[in-house]
């Protein structure tokens, strides 16, 4: 094989169609656009959505709802979970090794759901009052 010789399958390229071009062709005079209309037109066309000056769907509904763009640097962390990890100090490293947070996150805060009773030593990690409450009950502290 020569790559001069290569071309596509039979059948795989059909040639352009050509309107406009006479009687003969089967779609000459108006090129399949119809009679008169904007979209018979040169140049005629509208915007997606419009619906020909009726007020558009898009504007009709009513805006709902906000999601905000630094909930994926964000994340939480229960009391359950530092229960389950078990470690002494727990930082922002930690808990992305334990994969108990995501790799984006840079904002970690414990929340007191579940118990602990391990002593937990927090690194650059928030809390919530009823959580920070809760470790220190346990013995232990945050930083």
């Amino acid at each position: 094989m020569e790559l001069n010789t290569i071309k596509p399958a039979d059948g795989a390229k059909k040639p352009r169609r050509r309107v406009g071009r006479g009687i003969g062709s089967g779609l000459g005079k108006t090129a399949g656009r119809g009679h008169k209309g904007q979209k018979s037109r040169a140049g005629g066309f509208h915007k997606v959505g419009f619906e020909g000056g009726q007020m558009p769907l898009q504007r009709r509904l009513p805006k709902r709802g906000f999601k905000s763009a630094s909930l994926k640097y964000n994340a939480e962390v229960s009391l359950a979970d530092l229960e389950r990890l078990g470690a002494e100090e727990v930082s922002l490293v930690s808990l992305k090794a334990a994969g108990l947070v995501g790799e984006l996150a840079r904002v970690v805060k414990v929340i007191k759901s579940g118990e602990l009773t391990k002593k937990v030593v927090l690194k650059g990690v928030g809390a919530t009052a009823g959580a920070k409450a809760a470790i220190e009950a346990a013995g232990g502290s945050v930083a």
